[in-house]
């Protein structure tokens, strides 16, 4: 089913003690087992920013430029992370063994997204920092790669350095589509426009690609470890972790990016918020994936909306159920 109206239809609404004193607008793009689009939910066909859900891609470029890292710490490079410490361990051995140190990372400092570790680094007198920052694992794996090929690392967030030119490259790839718009990021690093559709086709390509590929690499290393792409207690890490051979990639300003499953059965999604709350995002995110036949447990399906000390209403998505599943 397609809607397409001229603006974008309300994807979620917020229910407080019975009233929908909210709503979100929206798009979803959502790919069925063959590859086409089965889902197109308002404008899945022009350009936006898919913000940190281009992390994984540029995690798969990086890796066929010559970084050479595995498992968790592979997750960490494709992670939006917490900033808790283990997250923060990873990003110093990432810089460690490339000969670099947190100095040469070009993130903006910040506090980590995980609160008890704020509070703790509060009550410490510690104060924010660049390791903390979300991105500092992509931007570490970033250094890394530039250190490999023998590239500049003082400018590896130039758009025209060769890193990112190889990076817009195979984004273009996966995407089987041109990035007409390059941006930048709240991290400083450039960030490549997709469409909807595009950067559903994206995730796609990646989990449908054969073992030990780039691709596929990236893909195996984040479902394996979704604590290291996200942190210990955020719905990412939730929603892989319920939903067997899940690769999830959320963004700010509302966009989730997500392909499930191996091999011909493979499928895939986006989702953008259209002004940019993240509250709307996982449950709009959970109706598509069971438009498209996935189980997820219900406690994901909605966000609690709190009144005083009690539950009085949630957050949910509105309108994805009359699509027919493919």
């Amino acid at each position: 089913m397609t809607i397409t109206p001229d603006v974008n239809p309300v994807v979620a609404e917020v229910v407080r003690s019975g009233f929908a004193e909210s709503r979100h607008r929206g798009a979803v793009a959502g790919l069925g087992a063959d590859g086409g689009q089965v889902i197109s939910v308002g404008r899945t066909d022009v350009p936006f920013l898919p913000r940190s859900a281009n992390k994984p891609l540029q995690a798969t470029a990086m890796l066929g430029c010559g970084l050479n890292l595995d498992a968790e710490l592979l997750a960490l490079a494709a992670a939006s992370h917490s900033g808790e410490d283990f997250h923060v361990d990873g990003v110093r051995k990432i810089l460690s063994e490339a000969g670099l140190s947190e100095d040469d990372l070009r993130c903006p400092a910040s506090w980590p997204l995980h609160i008890p570790t704020a509070h703790r680094l509060i009550a410490h007198g510690e104060g924010i920092s660049r390791i903390r920052m979300n991105c500092s694992g992509k931007h570490a794996a970033m250094l890394a790669t530039c250190a490999a090929n023998g590239w500049p690392t003082a400018s590896y967030t130039d758009p025209g350095h060769p890193l990112q030119q190889a990076i817009r490259r195979t984004i273009e790839e996966l995407a089987g589509e041109r990035s007409t718009a390059t941006g930048v990021d709240g991290c400083g690093a450039p960030l490549f426009a997709l469409t909807l559709a595009g950067l559903a086709r994206a995730f796609r390509t990646m989990v449908l690609a054969g073992t030990g590929t780039p691709e596929r690499r990236v893909a195996d290393a984040m479902r394996a470890y979704p604590e290291w792409t996200s942190g210990t207690d955020r719905d990412e890490r939730r929603l892989m972790s319920a939903v067997p051979g899940l690769l999830l990639k959320s963004g700010a300003e509302g966009v989730d990016a997500f392909a499930f499953g191996y091999g011909d059965g493979a499928r895939a999604g986006a989702v953008k918020v259209d002004d940019g709350g993240q509250r709307a995002r996982t449950p709009v995110t959970v109706a598509v994936l069971r438009q498209l036949g996935v189980v997820v447990p219900d406690d994901l399906a909605t966000v609690p909306v709190t009144g005083g000390d009690a539950v009085v209403g949630e957050v949910r998505a509105v309108g994805l159920d009359v699509l027919t599943a493919p």
